[in-house]
């Protein structure tokens, strides 16, 4: 007998991706629910070939359910995760809300599944940052290889990664821009078609953005805390994927062979490098793909044991729902979690 699986945030870019690999991977489910805010009762979404009516957050009952996968926002998570997890079911959070909490384990699969156990401590696992979750599965066995010391990495995020919002943004202003119509700014803080915005999530006091104090925080949590990172967190005029320029400092020395070597064993990880014009991978070809894309390998001569390096990934999958799908088998394949129905 399969698990039953709740979809929180069904309406969303990310709760219909989910849906979507929940269907593709065959999850052993034996019932999956679509779940969104009151508004969105009785929206229509696909699971596979189902069609699945949404039902409201507020009125559901998920004494029955096995894994959650929450997607609905941090505020959401904050007072819905809890009580959720009282109820019985495994949350698998894709907001920010429990990433830092130390009861909560912070996974990436290919990099850290085995705290996936841990749990059970507050019944919730915490999904990364998109940018931090394509960025661990390449560090992570360069790190096992030859022990990194510190990272430089500027992000180029699609606007996908605000929401759908932000992608009806970057949809109107480029359609006003070929009309000649009026270019309304309203999810982003400057216009965003034809520019770039060196500004994601909120700035902090040290001059940083949240979204660049995430991607240190959690890479700390996920992989060492010992590993050094600086990040500058930039939006790009792109629907779907994440790019990242990657500098990477090593203690032991490293070559450009042998990273290749290492990437090209690496679970979750496609090497395509090739120097000459096209020979690398960009967000156009990582969307709608699971793997992160690796490209541009290179010496770094300004630093002892230096490499730089490209990484694209979907920030819709593996930044999000892929990977929640993933800690979900984890779940399963380990035999931590057991069907309610098939226990009783």
């Amino acid at each position: 007998m399969g698990y039953k699986i709740a979809v929180v945030g069904a309406t969303g870019n990310v709760g219909r991706e989910m849906l979507e690999i929940l269907a593709e991977r065959r999850f052993p489910a034996d019932e999956v629910v679509a779940i969104a805010s009151r508004r969105s009762q009785g929206v229509e979404v696909s699971y596979g070939d189902k069609i699945l009516k949404v039902k409201a957050l507020e009125h559901y009952d998920f004494s029955d359910v096995d894994i959650c996968l929450m997607s609905a926002g941090g505020s959401v998570s904050k007072e819905w995760s809890p009580k959720i997890a009282a109820a019985g079911a495994v949350v698998i959070d894709n907001s920010s809300a429990w990433r830092y909490d130390s009861d909560v384990p912070l996974i990436v699969p290919e990099v850290n599944a085995d705290a996936v156990a841990d749990f059970r401590k507050k019944g919730i696992i915490a999904n990364p940052n998109c940018s931090t979750a394509q960025l661990v599965v390449v560090l992570k066995p360069l790190h096992d290889k030859a022990k990194i010391k510190r990272v430089v990495v500027s992000t180029y995020q699609s606007v996908s990664g605000a929401g759908k919002d932000g992608m009806d943004e970057l949809d109107r202003q480029t359609k006003a821009i070929y009309s000649l119509g009026e270019i309304e700014t309203k999810k982003f803080p400057k216009r965003i078609a034809f520019n770039v915005i060196p500004h994601i999530d909120v700035f902090m006091d040290d001059g940083s953005t949240k979204e660049e104090w995430k991607m240190v925080a959690e890479t700390k949590k996920i992989l060492d805390s010992r590993i050094k990172l600086h990040a500058t967190c930039v939006r790009v005029p792109v629907f779907i994927g994440h790019s990242e320029a990657v500098n990477i400092e090593f203690e032991n020395p490293i070559s450009v062979d042998e990273v290749h070597e290492v990437l090209r064993r690496a679970p979750g990880v496609l090497v395509i490098d090739k120097r000459e014009p096209g020979g690398y991978a960009t967000p156009y070809e990582a969307a709608g793909e699971d793997a992160t894309y690796v490209s541009r390998v290179r010496d770094d001569p300004t630093v002892d044991n230096g490499i730089a390096l490209w990484c694209v990934s979907d920030n819709l999958r593996k930044g999000a729902a892929l990977n929640a799908v993933q800690i979900a088998e984890c779940l399963v394949n380990r035999k931590l979690l057991q069907a309610k129905k098939k226990a009783a």
